[in-house]
């Protein structure tokens, strides 16, 4: 089931209505059906996997409270991130893996004893992982107390809201609150609705209209040139931008109607002026993740020079694995390393560069905000191109301009890519600089505010794309 299905809506407003009818005592346990049932959906057995180490998690973070000496809690949260890492590594890095061991064995003319697998990737078995392992991570260390309520343990991991792609929440946000009595409240659910419209628009319209175009122009990139191939490297980024940040806004606007505070988990990162910045405003429940459990603890910022350039690469080539066992994740999460490393060298030489130049401050955010935007861009080449020679095929051919660019399937469907991006951009842009003003879904005058509402509803209706298939974040 994917939030952009009518079958999700019914979905929705049916668990919606019982959970605010239901008692108190009973909501969770609605709840976690409902959560089950969610993810049975997909593929209805790799809920065994899920329940597994929800089991070993569970028991893992009772243990380890009890626990007073510190060589057993260490190996008891050992045992817990053995048995998740293992789960994830199975499934997700096993072929991989043994490809690359098949090729090594064929340069001796050897046999890869190893067998080939037939495996599917349970969806959203990275983000529910991560989400799992902070759970005992924070136990051990003393942050969070352990969930004795099974229930209510098991319902944190698989809430379904946020199941598949997250934010991928820290215990301490969301476990209190599923021990909380949330009674309706109107200005909840409004504002909850709001975000899910919201969400819906930059999935639907935006997004999967997007797609159209880009998939013509990756999935046949050696017949494109140069100006087809720029247009859709830059219809990609906000692409993915839409679809990842419209699926946050529908589970954190979801959660909200049920009177559930999510993180936040984007801030218009394309108005970024460095790369550091970029990361603290996109897929921050991960940025951070990697940065409390994999930076810091490797010493962050407080060691030498070296030290820092290695930990600052180790973070994003292993941000770029998480994202998929292929080589154009690894390129991808490298050049993110190499764009930070450099950020920290150039820094002190850029900081207060229009004092420097005697430039209106707006030119060089501008001129910066420009250069991420690329950068970043560049970067999305490896992360949507289907194998490293499509890649290669797309940067290649980019250089060869001079033909009339590609439109895509139809001039129309162009039309309403540049139509829906440039109503993205007016609002992202607003939202940026002016957060207090021409707000017009909450704006004090009724008929304003209903009627912009409608006019996004009316937009989702006649110019989304419903049959744009699953969000892009759900095959890792």
């Amino acid at each position: 089931m994917i939030f952009n299905s009518v079958v999700f809506v019914l979905f929705y407003l049916i668990v919606t209505a019982l959970y605010f009818i239901l008692p108190y005592r009973f909501r969770w346990m609605l709840l976690l059906a409902a959560s089950c049932y969610f993810y049975i959906t997909f593929v209805p057995i790799y809920i065994v996997i899920l329940g597994f180490t929800i089991v070993v998690d569970y028991y893992a973070g009772l243990f380890i409270e009890k626990a007073t000496d510190p060589k057993k809690r260490k190996q008891l949260l050992l045992c817990s991130l053995v048995a998740n890492i293992g789960v994830l590594f199975f499934f997700k890095y096993y072929n991989f893996l043994n490809s690359n061991i098949s090729l090594l064995f064929n340069n001796f003319n050897a046999k890869n004893p190893l067998p080939c697998l037939t495996i599917l990737l349970p969806i959203g078995l990275s983000f529910h992982t991560f989400q799992a392992m902070s759970y005992t991570i924070e136990v051990y260390r003393g942050n969070q107390k352990a969930e004795k309520h099974f229930g209510i343990y098991s319902l944190y991991v698989m809430f379904y809201p946020q199941l598949v792609a997250g934010p991928i929440e820290r215990p301490q946000n969301i476990l209190h609150q599923m021990h909380e009595e949330h009674p309706f409240d109107y200005g909840n659910m409004i504002e909850g609705l709001k975000q899910m419209l919201w969400g819906f628009f930059k999935k639907l319209v935006v997004a999967d209209r997007l797609s159209i175009y880009v998939n013509s122009i990756f999935n046949n990139a050696e017949v494109h040139n140069g100006s087809s191939i720029a247009i859709a490297c830059f219809f990609f980024a906000i692409q993915i931008y839409c679809d990842f940040s419209g699926y946050s806004d529908i589970a954190i606007g979801c959660a909200k109607t049920m009177g559930f505070d999510l993180m936040t988990n984007f801030r218009r990162p394309y108005f970024a002026k460095s790369i550091n910045e970029f990361w603290s405003r996109w897929h921050i429940s991960l940025s951070t993740w990697f940065r409390d459990y994999l930076y810091i603890p490797l010493g962050g910022n407080r060691v030498t020079k070296f030290k820092l350039y290695r930990n600052l690469f180790i973070v994003f080539f292993i941000s770029g694995i998480w994202h998929g066992a292929n080589y154009t994740f690894i390129i991808w999460g490298a050049l993110h390393a190499v764009y930070t490393i450099v950020g920290q060298v150039i820094t002190p030489y850029t900081k207060d560069i229009h004092l420097k130049l005697h430039i209106n401050k707006r030119i060089t955010d501008a001129v910066r905000m420009f250069i991420i935007i690329i950068l970043v861009t560049f970067a999305w080449i490896f992360f949507r191109a289907n194998s490293m020679d499509n890649a290669m095929t797309v940067i290649h051919n980019l250089r060869s301009f001079g033909k009339a660019p590609f439109l895509g399937d139809s001039i129309s469907n162009f039309g309403h890519c540049l139509l829906a991006i440039s109503l993205l951009l007016i609002i992202e842009y607003k939202k940026e600089y002016y957060p207090d003003k021409f707000n017009f879904f909450y704006h004090p005058n009724i008929a304003i505010r209903w009627g912009s509402i409608i006019i996004m509803l009316a937009a989702i209706l006649l110019f989304g794309v419903f049959n744009g298939g699953q969000f892009i974040y759900f095959q890792f």
